[in-house]
């Protein structure tokens, strides 16, 4: 029996008979419509998000197979953190909150890529995803949290598979985003005033002795960038310009 393939990359739940599937699948003839409506059904879970989907077709009989991907994890966690980005210093600034029931709900779309042995196993490996985009779980770091899951505080919501959320527990998470960008704001200007504090205290000494001190002030490397430029640019702009040596055996 010869089979052909067809792959594309579909936003979940929003397939179509349009490019990319419709022009690969026509030759094949096979029921496109209820090829998408298959394809929709299956990946109505990932809304918002682009998935990978194999079209596995018998030339023969026209029969199909339809194989659906996961997103990665933190492209999951994004989702249902409602967030765009995680942390750019997931130590200290910490971008949302997300509970149990979503960890679960993550670690059994992507159940067949985890390498845990059991969904416990698995749902801890969701978590220390959440640690290193500075999301919260349950309201703490994540790194807590799965110290709890060892001492079995979550045994019961993971035995039960439970993944769903009431529009209270919705309500109170999109709260406590709120609170923590706010944090996050107000962190980045305490940390800009000082750092334009020492670069005016420190004006006139080497941008190296400057980047000094306010690393010492542990201030963000990206706010040193946006407030002190680099020296890279002046060493290139020294490079270009030959030396008046060079320039006179030039001449």
């Amino acid at each position: 029996m010869a089979k052909e393939t067809v792959e594309a990359l579909i936003e979940g739940g929003k397939a179509t008979a349009a490019p990319p599937l419709g022009p690969a699948l026509g030759p094949l003839g096979v029921n496109i419509g209820q090829i998408v409506s298959e394809i929709n059904k299956k990946t109505e879970v990932f809304k918002g998000m682009k998935v990978p989907v194999k079209v596995i077709v018998d030339k023969d009989t026209k029969k199909f197979e339809i194989s659906v991907g996961t997103p990665p994890a933190s492209q999951l966690i994004k989702k249902e953190a409602n967030i765009e980005k995680g942390s750019s210093n997931p130590r200290e600034d910490k971008v949302a909150d997300i509970l149990i029931e979503q960890c679960i709900k993550i670690a059994k779309m992507k159940e067949s890529s985890l390498s845990g042995k059991s969904l416990k196993e698995k749902v801890k490996q969701i978590i220390g995803t959440c640690n290193s985009m500075g999301v919260l779980v349950e309201g703490k770091p994540a790194i807590e949290v799965i110290k709890e899951i060892d001492e079995g505080k979550y045994d019961e919501e993971i035995k039960a598979e439970k993944t769903e959320l009431t529009a209270e527990e919705k309500a109170k998470l999109e709260e406590e985003k709120k609170k923590l960008a706010q944090e996050i704001e107000k962190k980045r200007a305490e940390y800009e005033r000082l750092a334009k504090e020492t670069i005016a205290a420190m004006s006139g000494k080497e941008k190296g002795a400057i980047k000094a001190k306010l690393k010492e002030l542990k201030i963000p490397e990206e706010i040193i960038k946006e407030l002190l430029p680099t020296e890279e640019g002046a060493g290139e702009a020294k490079k270009e310009k030959p030396s008046e040596e060079t320039q006179k055996k030039k001449e």
